[in-house]
């Protein structure tokens, strides 16, 4: 289905912003130069380190791309839960050399700023998460000629995505890597989720925009599917994050398809807030007490697992990724887009042959 996002690049293939020096502008010019759309992450970043990215970004591709901003977070009443954390890890600290960081440094990520670079020289897409933007800011970014997306887990959230004007919606299924973009952080939000499909459906009959569907996507077949369900596109992270491109640590491409890290599960261990990733001794010790507290926890952690990125231990690491990141494949990303695009043209050509096939599926 033609919108006015998907005519905007030639396959559609989405690259997902992922956060913590991943989606770097190496990455989001390859997608891009491919027909996909690269993405950059201005989460953890500050407006000016966002700013550079984009300048940089801008030098290697004219094609469109886009800019993920984290929605800020409410104030937490854990503060007790989280020295109580803290002194957890204090192990931790002391086997990695390490001083724990401060939980209240990162408090105002500096979303307004970040905001007024992106109003004062506009990308051409800019998509949110952990949250709905005001319909003011949605608004703003139409004027300047800038289609904004926002992540939604549920069909509830999505018709909140089209009640302030967002043009479309990234519908998050739980088989997502990396943080779920629930829009309120819910002790429920630990183990629930939906699959993508069943998502993608339900949304599809709540709102009228466009859905950018994400969840667990490694192969063009899955695309075919998520299209044949309703979607406009598809979000794909954990596919992107094993290309040379990437800017994840070698350790993190690499324990994607070891056979040491099995599975993924939903954690807080690392950052306070629901994200899944691969199984190390970490989560499985630090998961089960981890508080509810965003981004307090996050930057409680990071020192942590720098030190053990440092030290080469993937055990101390946090390894986000998809539940299908066995299908890795360490790919350039811009060869990596064009075999979807094969994939995606051959699923396509198998199921127009199907009795009955054919026709608009919405």
């Amino acid at each position: 289905m033609s919108s006015a996002l998907t005519d905007l690049f030639p396959h559609p293939i989405v690259q997902a912003p992922m956060a913590g020096g991943v989606s770097v502008p190496q990455l989001a010019a390859a997608v891009s130069e491919a027909g996909g759309l690269g993405f950059l992450a201005a989460g953890y970043k500050t407006a000016d380190g966002m700013y550079q990215e984009i300048k940089q970004l801008r030098g290697l591709t004219n094609r469109p791309f886009g800019v993920n901003v984290f929605m800020p977070q409410p104030e937490h009443s854990e503060s007790g839960a989280v020295e109580v954390y803290a002194h957890q890890l204090a192990g931790e600290a002391a086997w990695y050399e390490a001083e724990l960081g401060d939980p209240d440094s990162g408090r105002d990520d500096g979303y307004d700023a970040k905001l007024a670079v992106l109003l004062d020289n506009p990308v051409p897409v800019v998509s949110f998460h952990f949250g709905v933007p005001s319909r003011e800011v949605l608004d703003t970014f139409r004027r300047a000629g800038t289609l904004t997306l926002v992540t939604a887990t549920t069909a509830e959230e999505a018709r909140a995505v089209e009640r302030a004007g967002a043009d479309a919606v990234i519908a998050q299924g739980v088989e997502a890597g990396g943080h779920q973009g629930t829009h309120r952080d819910l002790p429920e939000n630990d183990r629930a989720g939906i699959g993508l499909l069943s998502l993608i459906a339900q949304i599809r009959e709540a709102v009228r925009i466009p859905i950018v569907a994400a969840g667990g996507i490694m192969r063009g077949g899955q695309i075919a599917a998520a299209l044949a369900a309703g979607a406009s596109a598809a979000q794909l992270g954990t596919a992107f994050l094993a290309t040379p491109e990437s800017g994840a640590h070698a350790l993190h491409k690499q324990a994607l398809t070891n056979p040491l890290f099995a599975r993924t599960e939903l954690t807080r261990a690392f950052s306070g807030r629901p994200a899944r990733g691969l199984v190390n001794r970490f989560l499985r010790e630090h998961g089960p007490y981890a508080p509810a507290a965003y981004p307090e926890v996050h930057h409680l952690t990071s020192p942590l697992r720098k030190a053990a990125a440092k030290a080469g231990d993937a055990q101390g690491m946090a390894l986000w990724a998809g539940q299908g990141h066995r299908m890795a494949r360490e790919l350039p990303a811009g060869r990596l887009v064009e075999v979807l695009a094969e994939e995606l043209a051959a699923a396509g050509t198998a199921l127009s042959g199907l009795p009955g096939a054919g026709g608009d599926p919405r």
